[in-house]
């Protein structure tokens, strides 16, 4: 009897993991598809809660001179605005001065341009110097028939079709022209609206979070009860640390790396080096395509200054060096030590969080994956993932 119903037991349980698996299967595609629907709404959501991590300590610095959380948060919100709007004043300084500019980059470009292309004509003479022999060099190429014809034929009956053109089909096209580069400014400019009205709401959201964070911490302990209070506060706190660990090291590590690249592109002559320093620094911090990136600011900037190939690879070597210095000894220090994901998982996070959320997932890609660890590791049911994506 004993051995009937542990049979019916495993049977039923075999029968369920299917289910189960379906039904898993089947909440990620949705979370998935939901992230990608909303992902203004999550972008926003996200972006508020790590900008909060980072002015915690601020509000608990101000709450040391016996000021309420409200009024703590209020002044350490009132500090991000004013420094954000110190950097988008001076980076306007500077953008200002850079189009003044444009025809010298222009210039250059068009310098670059043309002597690449007297490179690749040379070098193709010589390939086909070396590689062809010279009694096929000296045959001329044969005219097709279709080229033997008369060019002025050729030019008359182009200019008779021209001229027997309806006048009403050439007018279409005229009124058209204007029309199409009016709905591309336009959609250029409602896409960025879009983006500008919803990160009107991260600085509201960042003093809520702020400001309310003892009220939305009790609420969400006395949704659970007993043990699962316990796990929920771990997990909050996990997340809390992780996050705050990742977003501060990196902010504190692009600080130190905006300075020094400031500096060595001030000696080394690049122009504009107040905002192509800090551009380079914390384009340097993203994963995987932080050198190449970084890169592009110097090299942009040092176009009509520098005329020969040697102050291009002094400036890049140089990136090269910090970008290296960086990732080596000062990130494993300040932000390694706290996150423990190996590298597969992170080279995964960033490539699905970039399918779904573009250029900002690779941003938010770490963190999240690092407070997803996070709450693995405090939920006894959950650490085998937790182990999954440690180091």
């Amino acid at each position: 009897m004993a051995t009937l119903e542990e049979s019916q037991t495993t049977t039923g349980t075999g029968s369920q993991r299917p289910v189960r698996v379906a039904a898993t299967l089947f909440a990620i595609c949705l979370a998935c598809w939901l992230l990608r629907v909303a992902r203004p709404f999550f972008i926003t959501l996200i972006s508020a809660i790590l900008l909060a991590f980072i002015l915690e300590p601020a509000v608990q610095l101000f709450m040391r001179f016996r000021l309420r959380r409200g009024m703590a948060s209020f002044l350490a919100c009132s500090v991000m605005l004013g420094t954000l709007y110190l950097t988008l004043l001076g980076a306007w300084t500077q953008a200002v001065g850079l189009m003044a500019d444009v025809p010298n980059y222009s210039k250059r470009i068009t310098e670059l341009v043309d002597t690449a292309s007297l490179e690749v004509e040379q070098l193709q003479r010589t390939v086909e110097e070396t590689l062809v022999p010279p009694r096929l060099r000296q045959i001329a190429p044969l005219e097709s028939p279709t080229k033997s014809k008369s060019p002025s034929r050729n030019k008359k009956a182009a200019a008779a079709a021209g001229a027997n053109q309806p006048n009403a089909v050439q007018e279409v096209r005229i009124r058209q022209e204007p029309g199409d580069l009016v709905n591309l400014v336009w959609d250029s400019l409602s896409k960025f609206s879009d983006a500008l009205l919803m990160a009107s709401f991260v600085p509201f959201l960042v003093y809520f979070f702020l400001s309310w964070q003892d009220h939305v911490m009790r609420s969400l302990l006395g949704l659970a009860g007993g043990r699962q209070r316990e796990i929920l506060n771990r997990s909050l706190q996990g997340i809390a640390d992780v996050t705050r660990a990742y977003v501060v090291g990196n902010f504190l590590l692009g600080v130190v790396m905006a300075v020094v690249s400031s500096l060595f592109f001030y000696f080394a002559g690049v122009p504009y080096w107040e905002v192509a320093g800090p551009i380079s620094a914390f384009l340097s911090l993203i994963p995987y395509l932080g050198l190449p990136l970084a890169l592009l600011p110097p090299l942009a900037a040092a176009l009509p200054v520098f005329a020969s190939w040697g102050p291009y690879l002094v400036v890049s070597v140089g990136v090269a060096v910090l970008h290296l210095v960086c990732l080596n000894l000062m990130y494993p220090k300040l932000v390694g030590s706290r996150v423990h994901l190996n590298p597969l998982v992170v080279t995964l996070a960033l490539m699905v969080w970039y399918i779904l959320w573009g250029g900002a997932g690779l941003v938010l890609a770490i963190p999240i994956t690092a407070g997803m660890k996070a709450v693995f590791d405090s939920v006894p049911g959950w650490r085998g993932y937790g182990r999954l994506l440690g180091d």
